[in-house]
């Protein structure tokens, strides 16, 4: 709990008590409070209360560092400890603050302890020590102006707690701290952090001011950008104080630097005066709008910035810059202080950072092409190379940039005049640009202190490198009438501003751009609404849907944006040059991106791909032979990384165009990727640590290298199969509202929605979904449109739904918009008695992602396979009976008297049919088992290893390909295989000899058991699962955990009943899989515990959602046994493996050509 709502709480029980005095009453109250916060920080902070006299009178309390009483143990065990954090002084609430402090007391204590903490529980102020050594009031704290208002206020602790928020417990924590010594970039950061979170909450309390308005408006036009809802406002105010205090951080170190060499030296630094160090005209003026006295003021921040910079002038310099590396500034400074800021925006912003490892070598290879490819000779050192980083964050590559054009001009003989050139450059052809405000200071702060440390610091006002606040994505065309009208507004409110956009225009419209390289933002950041962009990712979706049938796309991310401005930029504009960028991988292969690749292979001649991988969907985070595999965003400063894989791409385009293009690709996996990235720039023949890849129409031009032959290409694809298009699963995203694994809950939950007198109010109480709003659903209309329409509860909509592979659980279907996020009735139209579905993906995106192929007649979820599940009816019901939910006819979808009606009929393609009725299969509409048999004999392909080991980069490039057998015999035989692998997977039907009665070697798999051979009893907690298979993750999502599977031997009684022929499917190993210290599932062979199924280790998954810290109980006894069954039917499905490949391989060689 909050220990501000408990601090108010004990305050408010005392007093009311009517039994309290007026001072030490309260005592262990703010005792209680003042350890509950010195106990987060480091060292932890303890404070005592009634010290000792030690020379000054008894102090009511004293602050300690832990650390104390254990040097004292050792040392000098008997004599009391001196409070080295200062004395307390605590008064009742009727008391003045004021008074209090000025007594001759409190005089005394702070002789003696140098540092006093003076409170009356509703005020509080800290006294210490000026420069001149004399008594000073630091910060002050006040919680209510009078004593009556106080006590009010703490009869509802909640509230009170909630208006101070974490304003007062940053000020205790400095209060804590203040006397220890500030020496190391972290210590800096953490009390700049605190100062910034409480000018951030003084902001929200003002955030309706003009002076704030103005601001918004004028970064609005000139960025293109627009702060919208709450997440726009929150974001707005965070990076405006981000811009300050980075704002006073880099003048106080520039302060510094030029302190060093003057004779005059200044001792303090004057917070007021920081405009005048920053070099940057535009960056000044946004610094003094929000700095400016006459700002400060309105806006409730003077007293807090004059806190910052006391503790600034607390820093002992000389330790503080030994530590401080200025090359390393972020990590050193800038991630700290994100961190103890804001955490959550520190996640949003973590590609702020990209490792130097990263730089360095991206860099290094861009001067190589340079030099290799563009016959440049001095590479990035050549004057005529103009360079842009168009998301430059805080300047790491336009840094690194500077690092290696100093190595090349001194290696040259450049002599005195080297650094010289490398500031000339810095300032005439290294551009950077940036849309957000803070890292654009830390960016000009980096490249200044560079230069710096060259002995060519930026000195003159007109000197400033070439790092511009603007939009990369727009500007690179003349402005239309309305852009005109903006920025003559634009140069009336903020003329500085303007020269900025004027500024980063020319570099767009101007220079000839030569590289581009850099780490491209990959999503939008939360509240901001960028424009449209003058539709700049349009090219690359030209043709997805009628050349390449990708109706589904996703190309809006960020990142891409930014790989079409540098592929314009370089083809269109120079007509030369090198892009390079790390990146989410997602273009490598996936289908959306296809035209994208073609673009590059059209623009470009040679492109490189380092896949770093690290994705945390699509590998888990686990290289190939199972250990992990980070993301190399994660670093010791960002253990956490980012959860999509990574690739750098690395494109050259030559003025003398190739006649074919090379395309280069190799895998990075482990912990140790950045340093094998490095390395490897030592090789002399850098292409042949490559695979040569082989893009293509084929395999849809991916950059992947790929293994596919041309029988495989051959043979049909599951879309050539059917008539109709597949149609992706339903999607509830109501927190499963809808769906649940037990029906009568589910029917209880579902009655109270649509009963007519159940309040809204009511159905808040049950906290589900129902009543949250989500993306596309206003919960309170959504209920309001069910009343007004007077639908009623139909519990025939309670019908089986197929949450993961092998896992059924109970939906309440209604295509009632918006109650499903997507109800789908194009693929509920075809749910009727006695139709069954096929379900497969358009692409593979898991790794392993084992078998890509289920057959259900259960409603399917979106992702029941990951890459999502498309499903193909065996049977269709033509549009022309239209289905209507609204007027419960629904049932009649269920009945099959209509089964054989004209309106359904086989969902085959013409050349399917042409297929069958040549293999002398007819009645294809009118027989059930006539119309299943491709879709069965295709499962049976699908099931079979021999098949998917053999054209797996075929089949992970698109959806499967089918070879179709020629004769009606391997035809029928095959579609017999695949209903015995239908029924394995539909869990909703015994099977004889596996689930029911199964035989002697299924019945000693997945035994549950007992580990002192006893009884379970579900009545004493056995069948709660607790050893860690699933844990809460970001966003209310189930991440899986390791659990406990211990691997054995087989047992003498487990062998007797199976075969070495068994063995030798199922493995030589089997494992023990545990619900906790009791209970566990008894053998489980080795390979039926791995088996996977689209993208999920099927048992693993199921195991990963039943955690009682997720689950809120145990299992009950038929959830124990459906692990039991599913185990069972994975196993009886790897016994049929050799069958199966036998199978693929009798129909390879007998292939129909289709």
């Amino acid at each position: 709990m909050n220990p501000l709502v408990n601090y108010f709480r004990n305050l408010h029980e005392i007093h009311s008590s009517q039994a309290a005095v007026k001072e030490t009453s309260y005592y262990g109250t703010l005792e209680t409070l003042l350890n509950e916060i010195g106990k987060t920080l480091k060292p932890r902070v303890r404070c005592i209360i009634n010290l000792r006299n030690q020379g000054a009178g008894l102090p009511d309390g004293g602050l300690f560092n832990v650390d104390q009483f254990q040097k004292n143990q050792e040392l000098e065990p008997f004599t009391a400890i001196f409070p080295e954090r200062g004395a307390i002084e605590i008064k009742g609430t009727k008391e003045d603050i004021k008074k209090i402090a000025a007594s001759e007391q409190v005089q005394k204590y702070w002789q003696k302890y140098g540092q006093v903490l003076v409170t009356n529980y509703r005020d509080f102020l800290l006294i210490g020590r000026n420069s001149q050594g004399q008594p000073v009031e630091l910060e002050a704290y006040s919680l209510a102006p009078s004593e009556a208002e106080f006590w009010l206020k703490t009869s509802n602790p909640s509230k009170f707690a909630a208006e101070h928020g974490d304003s007062l417990l940053e000020y205790l924590k400095r209060v804590l701290l203040q006397a220890a010594p500030i020496t190391s970039p972290a210590d800096v950061a953490w009390f700049l952090a605190s100062y910034a979170r409480d000018a951030k909450a003084r902001l929200e309390h003002h955030s309706d001011l003009p002076a704030l308005a103005n601001i918004r408006q004028a970064l609005e036009n000139a960025l293109g950008i627009k702060f919208e809802r709450e997440q726009g406002n929150k974001f707005f105010r965070s990076t405006l104080v981000q811009t300050l205090f980075y704002g006073l951080f880099s003048a106080w170190v520039l302060w510094h630097k030029q302190n060093l060499n003057r004779e005059d030296k200044e001792d303090k630094f004057d917070w007021k005066s920081a405009a005048h160090h920053l070099h940057v005209p535009m960056l000044a003026i946004l610094f003094e709008q929000i700095a400016a006295p006459s700002k400060l003021k309105s806006l409730g921040l003077v007293e807090v910035l004059n806190w910052t910079g006391a503790a600034l002038n607390r820093v002992r310099r000389e330790e503080f810059f030994r530590q401080f590396d200025e090359g390393q500034a972020v990590q050193y400074f800038y991630e700290p202080f994100l961190q103890a800021f804001d955490p959550d925006l520190r996640k949003e912003l973590g590609v702020w950072y990209t490792p130097p490892e990263i730089v360095r070598y991206m860099v290094a290879r861009v001067d190589r092409v340079l030099r290799e490819e563009l016959n440049i000779e001095d590479g990035l050192a050549n004057p005529d190379v103009y360079i842009l980083d168009p998301c430059c964050g805080t300047g790491a590559y336009l840094v690194e940039v500077l690092r290696y054009i100093t190595d090349t001009l001194q290696e040259n003989g450049a002599g005195a005049l080297a650094m010289a050139l490398v500031k000339k450059a810095a300032i005439e052809r290294i551009f950077g640009f940036e849309i957000l405000t803070a890292p654009f200071v830390v960016a000009h702060l980096q490249l200044g202190l560079f230069l710096q440390s060259l002995g060519v610091p930026l000195i003159e006002d007109s000197e400033r490198v070439g790092i511009y606040l603007t939009n990369a994505l727009t500007g690179w065309q003349p402005p239309d009438e309305e852009s005109k009208q903006k920025i003559q507004q634009l140069q009336l409110s903020f003329p500085e501003l303007n020269k900025e956009r004027e500024a980063a225009d020319e570099v767009k419209r101007g220079k000839p751009i030569l590289v581009i390289l850099g780490n491209p933002p990959y999503n939008a950041f939360a509240g901001t609404s960028p424009a449209e962009e003058a539709g700049l990712v349009e090219v690359y979706k030209q043709g997805l849907i009628s050349d390449w049938g990708i109706k589904k796309f996703n190309l809006d991310e960020l990142y891409v944006r930014f790989f079409r401005l540098a592929e314009r930029c370089i083809s269109e504009n120079t007509g030369k040059g090198v892009v390079c960028y790390i990146s989410n991988f997602s273009y490598l292969g996936d289908p959306s991106f296809v035209v994208m690749r073609q673009r590059f292979l059209q623009e470009f001649d040679r492109l490189w791909f380092d896949c770093l991988n690290g994705d945390s969907r699509e590998t888990g985070k686990l290289t190939p032979e199972g250990n992990p595999d980070p993301s190399v965003f994660s670093t010791q400063y960002n253990k956490e990384g980012i959860r999509v894989g990574t690739t750098i791409g690395l494109m050259v385009r030559k003025e003398v165009r190739n006649k074919n293009v090379d395309v280069y690709f190799r895998h990075f996996w482990g912990v140790a990727k950045r340093e094998q990235l490095l390395d490897s720039l030592n090789n002399q023949d850098f292409d042949a640590l490559y695979q040569v890849s082989n893009p293509e129409q084929s395999n849809r031009y991916s950059f992947r290298p790929s293994d596919v032959s041309s029988h495989y290409l051959a043979w049909p694809k599951l879309t050539d199969l059917s008539d109709e298009a597949p149609i992706t699963g339903y999607k509830e995203n109501r927190g499963y509202s809808f769906i649940d694994s037990d029906k009568t809950i589910l029917s209880e939950r579902i009655s109270k929605y649509f009963d007519q007198n159940v309040s809204w109010e009511e159905l808040a109480s049950l906290n589900t979904g129902l009543t949250k709003n989500a993306a596309r659903f206003d919960a309170k209309k959504a209920r309001d449109k069910v009343l007004k329409l007077r639908k009623k509860f139909n519990p025939q909509m309670l019908l089986p739904y197929l949450l993961r592979p092998y896992e059924v659980k109970w939906c309440y279907y209604t295509q009632i918009r918006p109650l499903w996020n997507e109800s789908r009735p194009s693929l509920f139209i075809h749910q009727f008695q006695g139709n069954s579905f096929l379900v497969s993906r358009p692409a593979g995106v898991a790794s392993p992602e084992g078998i890509p192929f289920y057959f259900t007649n259960c409603l399917g979820d979106f992702d029941f396979i990951r890459g999502h599940a498309y499903h193909f009816p065996i049977r269709l019901r033509q549009n022309s009976e239209k289905v209507n939910t609204e007027d419960n006819t629904q049932g009649k979808l269920f009945d099959s008297s209509n089964f054989n009606s004209p309106s359904i009929k086989a969902n085959l393609s013409e050349k399917s049919r042409q297929y069958l009725n040549q293999l002398g299969i007819n009645n294809i509409d009118e027989n059930i088992e006539n119309a299943s048999l491709i879709w069965l004999h295709s499962l049976a392909i699908g099931y079979s290893p021999l098949y998917l080991r053999e054209n797996a980069d075929g089949i992970r490039q698109d959806f499967p390909r089918i070879p179709l057998p020629n004769s009606q015999e391997l035809l029928i035989k095959s579609a017999q295989l695949g209903q015995a692998i239908a029924s394995l997977l539909d869990t909703e039907n015994p099977v004889i000899g596996v689930t029911k009665k199964p035989t002697p070697a299924l019945q000693k798999i997945a035994l549950i058991s007992c580990t002192d051979g006893g009884n379970l009893n579900p009545d004493k907690g056995d069948l709660i699962i607790n050893v860690g298979w699933g844990h809460g993750g970001k966003n209310g999502v189930t991440m899986p955990g390791k659990g406990k599977a211990i691997a054995r031997q087989y047992t003498t009684a487990e062998m007797s009943v199976i075969s070495p022929e068994m063995r030798k499917l199922l493995g030589t190993t089997t494992y023990d899989i545990y619900l906790n210290d009791r209970a566990y599932w008894q053998n489980i062979p080795s390979r039926v515990w791995e088996y996977t199924i689209g993208g999920y280790q099927v048992i693993k998954k199921w195991l990963s959602y039943r955690e009682e810290k997720l689950l809120g109980r145990g299992l009950t006894i038929a959830e124990v046994q459906e692990v039991s069954e599913m185990t069972r039917r994975i196993t009886a499905i790897i016994l049929l493996e050799s069958d199966l490949d036998d199978n693929y391989q009798n129909i390879k060689t007998a292939v129909y050509s289709f």
